[in-house]
Parts: C-alpha cells; sequence; structure tokens
C-alpha cells in the first residue's frame, strides 16, 4: 500500500522541493533520444519485429522471406523499406537477388533482449506494482 503526505492525496508524491538533493544523472543528447525513438517505433511494429528475429539468424532474400512470412511481396518490401530507412537492416545486390541482414550485432542484441523481456513478463502474473 502506497503511503501518503497528509499534504497530498493518494498517488501525489510524499516528498517537497528541497526535501532533498536531487542525484547528479547523465543525461543523453536530445538528438541521440530522438534517434533511438524512431529506431524502437520501427521496431514497434508486430510483423517487421518477426522480420528482424527471422533476420537474426542470418541473411537471406526477399522471396524467402516472402514465402517464410506467408505475405505479398509488396507488403514485405514496404517492412523492409522501414526497417532500411532506420538503419536496422542492411542489403546488398546479387544479381536480380537482394538480400537482407540485420545492419550490426546492436540490432541483433536490441531483438533479442527485447524477445527475452517479453517472455519474462509472459511469464509474470502479477503486476510489480498494482497501484501503479
Amino acid at each position: 500500500m502506497k503511503q501518503t503526505n497528509a499534504a497530498t492525496g493518494p498517488g501525489e508524491p510524499s516528498c517537497k522541493d528541497g526535501d532533498h538533493a536531487p542525484a547528479a544523472r547523465p543525461s543523453a543528447d536530445p538528438a541521440a533520444l530522438d534517434r533511438a525513438a524512431r529506431l524502437f517505433r520501427a521496431m514497434g511494429d508486430g510483423p517487421r519485429l518477426r522480420i528482424l528475429d527471422y533476420l537474426a539468424h542470418g541473411e537471406c532474400c526477399v522471396t524467402e522471406l516472402v514465402s517464410t512470412l506467408g505475405e505479398k511481396f509488396p507488403t514485405v518490401s514496404q517492412r523492409l523499406r522501414v526497417l532500411r530507412s532506420e538503419g536496422l537492416v542492411a542489403r546488398r545486390r546479387v544479381g536480380t537477388h537482394v538480400y537482407y541482414a540485420l545492419a550490426d550485432r546492436h540490432v541483433a542484441h536490441l531483438v533479442a533482449n527485447a524477445l527475452a523481456h517479453a517472455g519474462e513478463l509472459e511469464g509474470s502474473e502479477t503486476d510489480p506494482d498494482p497501484e501503479d
């Protein structure tokens, strides 16, 4: 149960300015925060995340993605365009084939960590702080 200060209501902070010194914390560059938010928006679509997960296991051509995902070529191409524009995937052309892969190991780590965390949350049936 959350405690409340007599001067505040439920859900209000119980400390006031000056009660304690704020911790000195570094703050991220605003441009980097905006860029990171765009990365998460691009990854935040289930079908695009599924493509990233598939590519985490290695490079493949668009035709393989279309077949594996069971979607139409234009749909997969559009999703790949979004992922590529945000720097999450890279492509290379060999003749008439276009191959896609994750842009770098950071993307692989982001995908793996997001999926691992989601799995942990799925296994948890209780809310860690039910009053929030």
